[in-house]
């Protein structure tokens, strides 16, 4: 009995084990187990101890069971998002010890079950966004998830928070919850949590993010709100908060302001007297920038020293006032970059009350030469030390460095991608300046204009045929992506430590022109060194490639072409027509993947739901699993009443439609009847079909072919004419 009963068990292990291979083959004795988007209703059995990664994303997976995991105790990560769980079994994850990494997100889960996490003792990172729950229940779910470090939540359902839902959670490096639709907040719930590096928040009510606000002055250190419809506070954020606060940095993505919301929120954010960073990404702002100027400046002084502001939308932005009044607001800043967001001037008087700032970014904007004057006048920028005007409208390269001249300490300066086309035989540029970036300026050489203080210098991305420049102190060159055919010379340029010369037209180097220079680093590839024993490599290294490739064919793929000239063989030995009563459909029909969407979701439910409806043969659903695919493209085919080919250009590149063209072209062309539909669903040239389908192109050029129409009027005599095709 005991050996019976050891054999039974070694007999259900290996049944299980076959269960697992077949359901997951990537699963055998491996560590990192991935079973995504297979289909899979349920986990797959035979799951071992050996496995340490399980991805079983994109399934059809409904139910966890108690037993379904228990032998996976050494999993460290678990991937479950985006199948159709509605219930977990309590003990479903009790064996998962050591578990790191849970992701239940985009499932069907109607609530939240502190018994499902109670003994992940290891868990760091949980993922729960996009479920069906509305809350987190009465108490903590993850009360026992002590070295939690990141937590994602909420769905559109999801409308509360209450009070204890985040009982015993001390530190959270990220929290993340998509409170779109929250509805009710009890003060206090967020404030249970002592600290969190960044916290991000789906959040639309404006009254909920003032309260959130206050519950996370002691404890977030970045808070992120996405999605809020500013509303005008009246309130105070800390009220009866007591310093010293950590909030340091405020983010507002796709958010939307008026010019009242945004003035009050300026007022209000003066009183976080620990925020020293504000960003707006992807926001719209209603309105002129008739900004409540004399309130704000009564408020105090601001402690922001940062602001980032990239892709901001004002609908009318060439009515956008000058902000006049904010000057005392501004005189502390640090850093400023406005990205994107078709800036085209900043006022001078304005300009000149940034007294502090160091840093400024106006990449991908609309400055022009003639408004630079206004934004770079004199005594504008006093402290500015690093500049960013790439992917600009500058035009004169003179004009430019002659405004940037006004900037006694800049020395970092960004002016690329701009269509300059010219450069001058002198420029005045700021004294101390030793950055500069040049790359992607159409530029056709290079000149004096250049400034010799300079250590770094990229003129990348142009059209330079020599550079010949003396730069003394120079020590980083970047010439990528240009046309030279000789490096620069070692003299000019002794300090030279690293140089770029990627994609120029080099082919030689000489002595001399590294003479007198110590080369630390150069990297040389073989064929610039050592020319004759790089050819005799290379065809060497041909002939054992072709070797390689014979080898590899013979062994790989001798096969397949044996069967598939004896599956051709066998298809054309067959009667040229199938009995009436082997015609199981209306219409094969042949596609490419890239068209799929428009074939299963708009052809094929217009046909199948037709009265009465058409039966027609897709690959996808319709072939028999396990069978050769050249097998099932012919069978199709012969028990097919017509051939409906859906052309396009991701057509005629797609090798296996070229493979039900090679197999049916003797039976559909060869023949001369009507069996063969042609839809162009794009327009396409005959002459774009491979050759060898030369009756194809012929037909292409005398036959009618139905084309889709992009007007919905036209549609309904598409449909009608196709039906009509069929039923021929």
């Amino acid at each position: 009995w005991q050996v019976w009963a050891i054999y039974m068990l070694l007999a259900a292990n290996l049944s299980e084990q076959q269960a697992l291979k077949q359901a997951c083959p990537s699963c055998n004795d491996a560590q990192l187990c991935n079973c995504s988007a297979m289909g899979l209703d349920f986990i797959p059995p035979g799951l071992t101890a050996k496995i340490t990664m399980l991805n079983l994303a994109h399934n059809r997976i409904k139910h966890i069971r108690s037993q379904d995991l228990q032998q996976a105790v050494n999993l460290r990560a678990l991937l479950l998002q985006s199948n159709k769980i509605s219930s977990i079994d309590e003990g479903s994850f009790q064996s998962l010890a050591k578990l790191e990494l849970l992701d239940l997100s985009n499932n069907s889960l109607a609530h939240l079950s502190p018994v499902w996490f109670e003994h992940l003792f290891s868990l760091q990172h949980l993922h729960l966004q996009g479920n069906f729950y509305r809350d987190l229940g009465e108490s903590s779910p993850f009360s026992g998830l002590r070295n939690l470090s990141s937590l994602r939540l909420g769905n559109p359902r999801f409308s509360v928070i209450r009070q204890g839902n985040f009982e015993s959670m001390e530190f959270v490096n990220q929290l993340w919850i998509d409170g779109g639709n929250l509805s009710q907040y009890e003060q206090g719930s967020l404030k249970l949590i002592k600290q969190i590096n960044h916290m991000i928040i789906n959040l639309r009510n404006s009254d909920i993010f003032s309260e959130i606000v206050r519950d996370l002055l002691h404890s977030v250190t970045w808070l992120e709100v996405r999605e809020i419809i500013l509303a005008v506070e009246t309130k105070s954020l800390v009220q009866n908060s007591t310093r010293p606060f950590r909030m340091q940095k405020l983010t507002c993505k796709d958010a939307f302001f008026t010019d009242q919301s945004i003035s009050r929120l300026l007022v209000l954010l003066k009183e976080i007297t620990s925020l020293r960073e504000l960003e707006a990404i992807d926001c719209v702002l209603e309105g002129k920038g008739l900004w409540d100027t004399k309130e704000i400046t009564r408020s105090g002084q601001s402690f922001v020293e940062t602001i980032s502001i990239i892709n901001l939308m004002i609908q009318n932005f060439y009515l956008f006032f000058d902000l006049e009044g904010m000057e005392s607001q501004i005189n502390k800043l640090k850093r400023l970059t406005i990205e994107s967001s078709k800036v085209f001037m900043v006022p001078c008087k304005l300009a000149r009350h940034f007294s502090s700032l160091l840093y400024l970014d106006f990449n991908d904007n609309l400055l022009v030469n003639n408004r630079l004057d206004e934004t770079i006048c004199k005594g504008a920028w006093p402290s500015l030390q690093t500049l960013n005007l790439s992917q600009n409208s500058l035009r004169s390269l003179k004009q430019t460095a002659k405004y940037i001249s006004r900037l006694p300490k800049l020395n970092n300066l960004d002016i690329s991608q701009n269509n300059f086309g010219e450069i001058p035989d002198a420029c005045d540029w700021p004294k101390n300046l030793t950055y500069l970036n040049l790359s992607s300026t159409q530029i056709p050489k290079v000149t004096a204009c250049i400034p010799q203080t300079l250590e770094v210098l990229d003129i990348s991305a142009n059209n330079l045929k020599e550079f010949g420049l003396q730069l003394p102190h120079l020590k980083e060159l970047y010439l990528t992506k240009n046309q030279l055919k000789t490096l620069p010379g070692a003299a000019p340029i002794p300090n030279v430590a690293v140089m770029s010369v990627r994609r120029n037209k080099l082919n030689s180097f000489s002595k001399e022109e590294f003479e007198g220079a110590q080369v630390g680093a150069v990297h040389l590839s073989v064929m610039e060194c050592h020319r004759s024993l790089v050819v005799s490599l290379i065809c060497i290294l041909v002939f054992l490639v072709i070797l390689i490739l014979v080898a590899v064919g013979y062994k790989y793929h001798a096969v397949w072409y044996l069967r598939m000239t004896w599956a051709w063989l066998q298809a054309k030995r067959k009667p040229k027509r199938a009995p009436p009563k082997d015609i199981c459909y209306d219409a094969f029909v042949s596609y490419s993947e890239n068209d799929s969407n428009w074939v299963e979701n708009v052809m094929v439910q217009e046909l199948e739901q037709a009265c009465p409806p058409f039966r027609l043969c897709l690959h996808k659903r319709d072939f028999v699993p396990g069978k050769w695919i050249v097998d099932n493209i012919i069978d199709s085919i012969e028990k097919s009443h017509k051939t409906l080919f859906v052309l396009s250009e991701h057509f005629v590149q797609s090798e296996w439609c070229k493979y039900e063209l090679d197999f049916s072209h003797f039976r559909l062309f060869d023949e001369n009847n009507d069996a063969a539909i042609l839809v162009l669903l794009e327009p396409i040239q005959s002459k774009t079909i491979p050759k060898r389908f030369c009756k194809l192109r012929k037909i292409m050029n005398t036959k009618t072919y139905l084309e889709w129409p992009l007007g919905e009027e036209q549609q309904q005599m598409f449909w009608e004419n196709l039906k009509r095709a069929l039923k021929s």
